[in-house]
């Protein structure tokens, strides 16, 4: 990640004056401008770092900002960044032509603030909501051990048996994909009232043009389709201490594949927290009482471990 930076503290995003809230701009290695924020605890040192991955199609600042808030005002110093093609970062909206420059993207940065001179005590947590639970486990997997733990909300990590296309269709989308490679023809359903139960959540959704909306472009629906394959086949090699929080009611991503990574996964470490009858967007898309009880898993978790640091 190029150290060059453009700053804009943004404080009026909220009034509250527990928090300190801003927003960065990076250059990646490729000359891409890529958006950053973070949240963090106005009057005293922060417990621990933690790093949001977002889902695809969405962006950090305004879907995640009551993840941001809440994991605040627990003590802790939040970052994110929005991927390339994604929310206020630059690239064609929606379109990953890489899913591994995604992951050397947030390496990169993430790294950057973790060797601060203040930071650099800090224990170093993961956040990944659906594709960025992926981007998550590919982190862990390129540092084994640099991550003391990740917390993955209803995460990309395997595709179910019967929703697996033949090896035919994957070989044509293949060619497909370096021949059309921005083409939006992969035909999707309106998944904003399937990933979400809260109307109001919903419309904020529909109403962020950070958001992309659109059909998956050719060459974004083969990354995803290929890292969820290349994390299935390497589900064993989890070995950092995490949580799962995944509903029950998950009409994007089956619960059984948290199962799969919980049943699989190599970790010493493992917390596997299933809620009937919630939605995908467990953390932002559910009544404010679910949502709740949804962070006071995630927060009891990660205050115990920062505690036998």
């Amino acid at each position: 990640m190029c150290t060059f930076k453009l700053s804009f503290p943004h404080n009026a995003q909220m009034a509250d004056v527990d928090i300190k809230y801003e927003e960065d701009y990076v250059l990646n290695a490729r000359g891409m401008t890529l958006f950053t924020c973070q949240w963090r605890p106005s009057n005293y040192e922060p417990k621990a770092l933690i790093f949001l991955c977002h889902g695809y199609a969405m962006e950090c600042s305004i879907s995640m900002r009551g993840t941001g808030t809440r994991l605040a005002h627990a003590g802790f110093a939040v970052h994110g960044m929005d991927y390339e093609g994604h929310g206020k970062s630059s690239g064609l909206q929606g379109y990953i032509a890489s899913f591994n420059d995604i992951v050397v993207d947030c390496s990169e940065y993430f790294a950057s603030v973790c060797e601060k001179v203040e930071y650099k005590k800090q224990r170093r947590f993961l956040l990944g909501e659906s594709m960025g639970g992926a981007v998550v486990l590919m982190l862990h997997r390129k540092e084994p051990t640099y991550w003391d733990g990740a917390i993955l909300v209803a995460p990309m990590c395997k595709i179910v048996e019967d929703m697996k296309p033949h090896p035919i269709v994957i070989s044509i989308l293949s060619k497909l994909s370096n021949v059309i490679p921005t083409w939006r023809i992969i035909p999707n359903e309106d998944i904003i009232d399937r990933a979400i139960k809260s109307e109001e959540w919903r419309e904020e959704v529909r109403n962020n043009h950070y958001c992309y909306k659109g059909k998956p472009r050719l060459k974004t629906g083969y990354e995803l389709f290929m890292a969820s394959l290349d994390i299935e086949n390497n589900l064993d090699k989890v070995t950092l201490p995490f949580i799962i929080v995944h509903g029950g009611g998950d009409a994007v991503t089956d619960p059984s594949v948290s199962e799969a990574l919980y049943t699989l996964a190599e970790s010493k470490d493992m917390t596997l927290k299933l809620y009937p009858g919630m939605c995908h967007a467990l953390t932002s898309g559910e009544p404010k009482e679910n949502i709740d009880i949804v962070f006071s898993d995630i927060i009891r978790w990660l205050n115990e471990r920062v505690s036998t640091s």
